[in-house]
């Protein structure tokens, strides 16, 4: 079976998921919640879903084994992750949100979150420990689905109750701003929140079937289509969001996708952050900024939560989170607007968005130049899907093997001057360039992300690194797959 947990969730093919695998792993949630006393027989537990055509079966699958397993079950319908997050801690509710977020249609996955928030790397084991457990009962797996009453409309006021609270009344007049809407469960949300704030809001690309967009290495048509737009409609902004709306996506007034990791530093120095957490697939720029001081993590949610987590333990009042792909959390209250926000850890596309869209609308400039003034590094990533996992993990053993095959392989690009292993392989050239190699967490994915000084060493490091990497694969595929290919 594909499924197993990446770095934000369960992860794996929609037929893997879509029958007894929903129910296995509901019953295991189920589980470690009423063992570890996080919950008791009879509370509540929460389910949301994105706008995959598997999601809507593997939900009410889900449903049917939580209430088995003694537990009440709340429908919140097709919302943002944050959105069923911000409630679920508002209420002390375990809660699930069934999305693949942006990967392919084929695949699915389950985010899980206790009454405290969203699940750590230790839950991850004590569920798939209790799954393992189910598989092996004599007792097969009972995967009747269920109807469970629904709460959408009051998830959905909630989240924009918090949303319209975060900048003044108006603050987003004089805006025309574009909504791609394409299958995120954020695309209306965002036409409401943006128009409520006075945005000239138009939508664009509504699909009835599902796209998967990767905010952190936007495809070719997806820029073609926001370029497009920009010029045909004369846009300030286009802004979207993955899947399950927890990621960001910010297009200029060109239609270029600005950086998440820029969306994420803006966010922070909106909340007046005095730590921010971020991965170090994030630009290397950031501490350069000044503005605050960047704690680094290996890549996913957990660990940037865990982060934040040790930042307010050390006394910090403001821990701020972001990924490279623009989604932020907040890891202790806030002030801002003269409104006390509650921290919510989980990541969210709307609070960057709104950070720089202010920006832009309170300077008055277009969005390029509010960009233009970080002078962060060029910054640029992109991935080889359908990247069988045993190949990733081939090239990446023979990459850590020694100081030449790394040489080697990247001889092409560079010489390396400095290596950090801390989540892949970040290595940085003499000439300051930074080439980072690592397989993704959640599909049979390689991806690949750089900096330079220019976008154009930047494009062509990116191009040559996949090159590489390409060429690495079939060398080692013609070596017949035995782990021991060699440059």
């Amino acid at each position: 079976m594909s499924l197993k947990f990446g770095t934000s969730g369960l992860r794996g093919l929609s037929v893997d998921l879509e029958g007894p695998a929903a129910a296995l792993y509901a019953t295991a949630f189920a589980r470690t919640l009423l063992a570890s006393g996080q919950a008791k027989p009879g509370d509540t537990v929460l389910i949301a879903r994105d706008f995959r055509a598997s999601s809507p079966a593997i939900a009410a699958i889900a449903a049917g084994a939580l209430l088995r397993a003694g537990l009440a079950v709340r429908d919140c319908g097709t919302v943002p992750t944050p959105a069923l997050a911000l409630y679920a801690l508002t209420t002390r509710s375990a809660a699930l949100m069934v999305t693949g977020s942006h990967i392919p249609a084929d695949r699915n996955g389950i985010k899980f979150y206790r009454p405290d928030g969203e699940i750590a790397k230790d839950d991850e084991v004590a569920i798939t420990q209790a799954a393992d457990t189910l598989q092996a009962s004599p007792v097969a797996i009972d995967a009747t689905p269920a109807e469970v009453p629904t709460i959408e409309a009051t998830v959905r006021d909630l989240f924009i109750a918090r949303n319209m609270a975060l900048l003044p009344d108006r603050a987003l007049s004089g805006l025309k701003v574009g909504v791609y809407q394409h299958s995120t469960v954020a695309r209306d949300l965002f036409v409401d929140v943006l128009a409520r704030y006075g945005a000239d809001v138009v939508p664009l690309g509504r699909s009835d079937s599902f796209i998967p967009v990767d905010t952190e290495a936007v495809s070719a048509d997806t820029v073609s289509a926001l370029r497009r737009w920009a010029g045909e409609h004369g846009l300030d902004a286009i802004v979207s969001a993955d899947g399950d709306g927890d990621r960001p996506l910010v297009g200029n007034e060109a239609g270029e996708p600005i950086r998440g990791d820029l969306l994420g530093l803006i966010a922070a120095e909106f909340l007046g952050a005095t730590v921010a957490v971020t991965p170090v697939t994030s630009n290397s720029g950031l501490e350069r900024r000044g503005t605050t001081e960047v704690l680094r993590t290996r890549v996913g949610s957990p660990f940037v939560i865990a982060g934040m987590q040790d930042a307010v333990t050390s006394g910090h009042a403001c821990v701020v989170g972001f990924e490279a792909n623009g989604g932020t959390l907040t890891g202790s209250d806030v002030t801002v607007n003269g409104t006390r926000f509650a921290a919510l850890p989980t990541r969210d596309c709307f609070l960057p968005v709104l950070a720089v869209l202010y920006q832009a609308a309170e300077s008055r400039e277009p969005l390029s130049a509010v960009v233009a003034r970080y002078h962060l590094p060029v910054a640029l990533s992109d991935r080889l899907e359908r990247f069988p996992v045993e190949t990733s993990q081939a090239l990446m053993a023979a990459l850590r093997s020694t100081p030449a095959a790394l040489a080697a392989f990247l001889e092409p690009l560079g010489v390396p001057a400095a290596v950090s292993d801390i989540d892949g392989l970040r290595i940085t050239l003499m000439d300051d360039s930074i080439v980072h190699l690592r397989p993704s967490g959640n599909a049979p994915e390689m991806r690949c992300y750089v900096e330079s000084a220019t976008e154009e060493k930047a494009q062509a490091l990116l191009a040559d690194g996949l090159a590489r990497i390409r060429d690495w694969a079939d060398h080692f595929g013609q070596a017949g797959k035995t782990g021991r290919a060699s440059e």
